[in-house]
């Protein structure tokens, strides 16, 4: 216990100025150490520990070290910062806990493997216990002796050391034992049925025919199995559970087969072997086994485990979930894996691309950042896609402290700088910039040195650039080709000049004789499965990237042929790279120079981590090697197949000759594209621009019928550069069989925002929907799982809902109040089918301090337990009456299995209305104002149609008469979603808290009140961004946005005169006061550290209505260029007429949010009058209207019988159909005669009930 340690440490040191003697030792140096490295550990509160290590910092000594090796310690403190949330295990004891780790030995280890041998071993220092490293052997067919050495040396990689080694096959001889005396006991039966039939028996839950036959005959076919025969072959041995279960793995499962194959280390001995299933529980049993760590995918496993042990009364081990590690681009299964390297589509299972732990390793990652990543994760249960950029991010952080920096140039691309007057020499710099301690390494200065043409081409005579590691130097001449191309250049030093800071940073190598340049190639690997998150119906072998790895050859810093396999170095402003094969001068096997082959190491900083040096066109395999192309061998290069993977440049033929007709269409295509750029420039009308380019359009059309090909840029005629124009695009050509293949690409290596969504929403909505309310900057995540802070963007939402809805709900003599956020056990059980339905979300306070509360505190997971005892005192007769109140507060609703943000949170905010009437049917009438307002704020505020309706009594709320709800529907994932409900709760909660009145139509008779419950919770603005939502980020409706409008000046650029700057200011600010003072919610941005795309990108992420554009131009015009969020249709405006414009456009975009949300609502319900129907059109993401019996028992079937297989999205539930809601707009009359629409029901049908999947 680390107080214990604090408050021990305190007392020794009260008479002593040094732990030990009169002068600093190694035991002062040992503990200052420990309290420094454990951030976490505090010495505030303790005074003379406080003291003693304040005097310690100071020591000479101590400062020294401390300024010496400053990265350490700034590593230590980002490692911890890293750390994520590991739950603590149950039962758990000091020193007694065991974990185990029990890969299969029938391939490599990936880095899923790694996850669970790092969680194991985590809790197996944790608590100072023991780790087994168990190999799972239990199939003979797949067990390989090699495996497992490979395991072995992977584990050893990982820097894991087990405790313990063992194989399931240890226990053969028990788990016979064990199977022998379930069959005696009737617990597991001998089946004979085939293996096709038996699944399909399964799937329809019947029983099989062999469930009941005697022990006698069970242990007869049991022998037959033992010893193998075919008869025994045709056998296996079954658990007699329940054939009719819910839970699948439940339903008989299998416990051994009978297999031929002989077992790699029990030989022939065998004929029968269990299945991991059955082996698994009982070794963890007999091995002592305390922690079964085991992830998400085996819960429904979980109930079998505990069977078989509570079957043999054998001791049960805890068993913890955690998720797996899903990863995108990316297939973890083995038998995938293997296609691959069988395929030639890899060089191996230590392919560089492949997630095993030999290939992230081999690629770059280091074993201290797989861990950083890995302790990152801790063991939640949550389940995510994980983008490979947040790995590599981690890895960075230990590797750039501590990478030597070199030079790599393209050498296709080399353009030499002359410099006169330089001197051919040499000096030592830092290997690393920031860190000393790297090391030192010579470079070479002389009077040629060559450039990249990619940082050439921006520069011009006169200008200053920045040689890195030498100094200034100005550009005295730049000699051209007859094309324009940069041959060389000259310049002068200008190293006197000490200012860096607007000048071209650009890499170099000297040409010299001393040193001569290390050949280097630079391989580049692009993701092998080109779809980020693969379906459950997708083949993975339709995603292959066949174009995943590319080599540059590259002139190499001369230091480069000191570096060893495995050195890792960063290449100046090209990134990090792994050596993978150090520089040969004399390779053994061809006898001639082998280069230095680099791979290089993904940072994290973009998505597009394969392609740099502005060469995203080269194919695969190719390095331009001495004027010829050398492709390694493989067995398979075929081109991609579907639309995600990039596309290999198709070879064309030379368009055909134009004759004379074909020239003219030609020209006048170019002066229709020059009459529409013209129009676009002067910002003309929308309607006068579109109608000249459907003319253009219709040009081009013409042109592709008469010569059966596209037009030509720019009409045919070749398009001349601007002077001073930056070149876009760079040619590389390679030569090929006496051909020349020009690559062209973009100038320098592209940087990818990730500002914007990475994930669509019609491709991934979980991931989507986590980056809209996060970068839109709705909400950051929490350390409390399922508790999220809410950001002032989002509460500015809730603040307008709250202000719309309190004025409805004053309007009808609602107050507002407070109460309490705790609750008595005794208040909460008052009403026992009420918290019956909420027991498993309580929270439950049970210490104050390290104090046991007497009795437990519950969190309010709603309030009625906590108002109604107050309604008791405060209501006494009629007179008391109507009683109205309403707070706005949080709940806490605990127990859930998959959080999502705003849908469904431990802790949301909502308002909970309480009313009391004598009188029923005014309770009643209320009951629908009050789902009206709800409606309102749904429909006329957030612009989402809803479906008004009453609950059924299974969904109604628990305790209550009847619920009346509006649901709201999701397109893009197909689910309904409960917006609000309204509840009359009848007199059952007055009849519990006594809260009743003399009856004033009964002279001395009392009677109870009828009370109502309403709720509206943040909820909302989850549904909102679903609703609204595009792939560029949050869409929201004017009337709820905190910025309806908001203005960017543009074209301010620095060659722009400081008068007109400050006119386009004062312009634009002068319209923000005009249009604020007209009611409109408009704010400007004039951040200059951002450029005007940059502020468009950020303000379409938050989902501001409409942006404002302004430049000189439209200053000098008198207008302003208006954009709309939700189209993205752009006009131009004038002044004068600006509120009206801006007011009906924000009025526009709200209709045109709410008439989108209502033809998605509607075409999405359909009526359904059979069962063939309803299942059909679920799976098509409808809402269904269909004939219901009412009854609660009847609803749970058809949930259960139209689940599906696999969930609907990552994380949620492969739920059946829910019922909504009973409209109050009913389709049509039911027939006389029809009946329910599950088909085995065959009662009457009460009326038409909404039914769909639902969140």
């Amino acid at each position: 216990d680390i107080k214990n340690v604090k408050s021990c440490l305190d007392t020794v040191l009260t008479p002593r100025v040094f732990l030990v003697g009169y002068s600093l030792s190694l035991a002062d140096v040992a503990v200052y150490s420990a309290l420094r490295v454990y951030q976490g550990i505090s010495v505030d509160g303790c005074q003379n520990l406080e003291r003693w290590y304040n005097f310690i910092s100071e020591q000479t000594l101590v400062k020294n070290t401390l300024q010496r090796f400053p990265l350490d310690i700034e590593l230590t403190k980002s490692r911890q910062a890293d750390v994520g949330k590991f739950i603590e295990l149950p039962g758990a004891e000091m020193g007694k806990v065991v974990t185990r780790f029990p890969p299969e030995a029938s391939g490599y280890l990936h880095i899923g493997h790694a996850k669970a041998a790092l969680l194991n071993q985590y809790y197996q220092l944790l608590f100072k216990g023991k780790l087994i490293m168990r190999f799972d052997d239990t199939n003979p067919e797949k067990e390989n002796v090699d495996f497992e050495k490979v395991i072995l040396d992977d584990i050893a990689m990982l820097h894991i050391e087990p405790d313990i080694f063992s194989y399931t096959s240890d226990y053969f001889d028990k788990y016979i034992e064990f199977a022998e005396k379930m069959i005696h006991d009737g617990t597991a039966y001998v089946d004979d049925t085939p293996a096709e039939v038996m699944k399909q028996e399964r799937e329809k839950r019947l029983p099989s025919k062999c469930r009941n036959q005697s022990v006698e005959e069970n242990f007869k076919l049991w022998e037959e199995m033992k010893k193998g025969t075919p008869r025994g072959l045709q056998c296996c041995l079954r658990a007699s559970i329940d054939p009719e279960s819910d839970n699948g793995c439940m339903r008989d499962p299998v416990l051994y087969r009978c297999k031929l194959e002989p077992h790699p280390h029990t030989g022939d001995k065998y004929k029968i072997y269990p299945t991991y299933d059955f082996a698994c529980p009982l070794i963890d049993s007999i091995e002592g086994v305390t922690h079964a760590l085991r992830t998400t995918e085996y819960h429904d496993r979980d109930s079998q485990y505990f069977w078989v042990l509570d079957t043999l009364g054998l001791r049960k081990p805890h068993l913890y979930e955690y998720s797996r590690l899903n990863l995108q681009n990316t297939v973890l299964s083995k038998r995938k894996l293997t296609w691959f390297v069988n395929q030639g589509i890899v060089s191996g299972w230590d392919d560089p691309r492949f997630p095993t732990v030999r290939g992230v390793l081999r690629r770059g990652m280091t074993v201290e950042g797989l861990k950083l990543f890995i302790a990152a994760q801790g063991s939640s249960r949550a389940v995510t896609m994980m983008d490979w950029t947040k790995i590599w991010a981690f890895n960075r952080k230990v590797i750039d402290p501590i990478s030597p920096r070199y030079t790599a140039l393209l050498k296709s691309s080399v353009v030499p700088l002359k410099i006169p007057e330089a001197k051919e020499t040499s000096v030592t710099v830092d290997k690393h910039p920031k860190n000393p301690d790297v090391g030192k390494k010579e470079i070479w200065y002389s009077s040629e040195v060559l450039l990249e043409r990619m940082d050439v081409e921006t520069l011009t005579e006169n200008s200053t650039i920045t040689l890195i590691n030498w100094g200034n130097v100005i550009i005295t001449k730049i000699t051209r080709d007859s094309a324009g191309v940069i041959q060389s250049l000259e310049a002068k030093l200008d190293l006197a000049n000490k200012d860096y800071r607007n000048t071209p940073k650009i890499t170099w190598l000297a040409v010299t004789t001393h040193v001569p340049f290390t050949p280097t190639v630079c391989v580049h690997f692009d993701h092998i499965i080109t779809k980020g998150i693969l379906k459950p119906e997708d083949d993975f072998k339709d995603y292959v990237n066949y174009n995943s790895k590319i080599e540059y050859e590259m002139l190499g810093d001369p230091l480069l042929m000191t570096l060893k396999k495995g050195d890792i170095i960063q290449l100046q402003r090209k990134g990090f790279y792994i050596c993978d094969e150090p520089y040969c001068p004399s390779s053994p096997h061809s006898c001639l120079e082998s280069p230095c082959i680099l791979f290089a190491i993904p940072d994290g900083h973009s998505k597009s981590i394969a392609m740099p040096f502005g060469l995203e066109g080269k194919e695969e395999g190719k390095v331009e090697q001495k004027g010829k192309l050398h492709t390694p061998q493989k067995s398979k290069a075929q081109g991609p197949t579907e639309p995600e993977q990039p596309a290999k440049k198709k070879q064309t033929s030379a368009p055909p000759v134009p004759n004379q007709a074909q020239e003219d269409l030609l020209q006048k295509i170019a002066l229709q594209g020059d009459k529409v750029r013209t129009l676009k420039t002067a910002k003309a009308e929308k309607v006068e621009v579109d109608r000249e380019v459907a003319i253009l359009l219709e040009l081009k059309q013409t042109y592709k019928e008469l010569i059966g090909g596209d037009v030509p840029s720019s009409g045919g005629k070749k398009e001349k550069k601007k002077e001073g124009m930056k070149k876009d695009t760079k040619t590389v050509s390679v030569q090929k069989e006496n051909a020349i293949v020009k690559l062209e690409s973009d100038a320098g290596p592209k940087k990818v925002s990730m500002l914007g969504l990475q994930a669509t929403k019609e491709g991934a909505l979980s991931d989507w929907y986590s980056q809209v309310i996060t970068k839109a900057e709705l909400i950051e995540y929490y350390d409390v799982s399922g508790c999220y802070i809410l950001r002032p963007w989002s509460y500015s939402i809730w603040d307008r809902i709250k202000d719309f809805f309190d004025h409805g709900i004053k309007k009808l003599g609602v107050e507002n109040c407070y109460f309490p956020m705790f609750v008595s056990r005794a208040a909460l059980e008052r009403e026992q089918e009420h918290i019956e339905d909420f027991a498993p979300e309580v929270a439950w306070v049970t210490k104050s301090g390290q104090s046991e509360l007497a009795e437990p505190i519950a969190l309010r997971p709603t309030s009625e337990t906590v108002m109604y005892p107050a309604y008791a005192k405060w209501i006494q007769s009629h007179r008391d009456l109507p009683l109205k109140l309403n707070q706005w507060c949080n709940i806490v609703r605990w127990e859930f299995k998959h959080p999502q943000p705003f849908l469904r949170t431990r802790e949301f905010l909502w308002q909970e209305g309480h009313t009391a009437y004598a009188i029923k049917a005014d309770a009643e009438k209320e009951v629908l104002d009050i789902l009206e307002l709800y409606r309102r704020v749904y429909e006329e505020l957030l612009a989402i149609p809803v479906v008004p309706g009453r609950k059924t009594e299974k969904e109604k709320f628990a305790g209550g008469e009847y619920t009346t709800t509006i649901e709201a529907y999701v397109s893009a994932s197909g689910r309904a979603i409960q917006a609000a409900t309204s509840h009359h709760l009848g007199q059952n909660f007055s009849k519990m808290f006594g809260i009743e009145i003399e009856d004033p139509n009964k002279d001395g008779e009392h009677m109870f009140v009828y009370q109502n419950s309403w709720g509206l919770t943040t909820r909302t603005i989850g549904v909102m961004v679903m609703v609204h939502g595009d792939n560029k980020g949050l869409v929201l409706p004017p009337k709820i946005a905190e910025i309806q409008a908001i203005v960017v000046p543009c074209g301010l650029s620095s060659a722009l005169d400081d008068v007109t700057r400050t006119n386009v200011m004062a312009y634009c600010n002068s319209l923000i006061t005009k249009l604020s003072d007209a009611g409109v919610r408009i704010k400007g941005d004039f951040r200059d550290n951002y450029s005007p795309g940059w502020k468009f990108h950020h303000w379409e992420l938050k989902g501001v209505p409409l942006r404002i554009e302004i430049g000189p131009r439209d200053m000098n015009d008198d207008k302003f260029v208006v954009v709309t969020r939700d189209t993205g249709d752009k006009m131009s405006c004038d002044v004068a007429v600006a509120i009206e414009t801006v007011k009906q456009l924000l009025v526009d975009v709200q209709k045109r949010l709410f008439d989108k949300a209502k033809h998605d609502l509607d075409s999405h319900i359909t009526v359904t009058e059979t069962w063939d129907e309803f299942c059909n059109n679920l799976e098509k993401k409808m809402l269904l209207l269909s004939p219901f019996c009412g009854e609660i028992k009847c609803e749970d079937q058809i949930k259960k019988n139209s689940a599906r297989e696999e969930p609907s999205e990552p994380g949620a539930p492969a739920m059946g159909a829910k019922a909504l809601c009973i409209p109050f707009a009913q389709p049509k009359t039911l027939a006389p005669g029809t009946h329910c629409i599950r088909s085995e029901c065959g009662k009457p049908a009460i009326c038409y009930t909404l039914f769909g999947r639902s969140y």
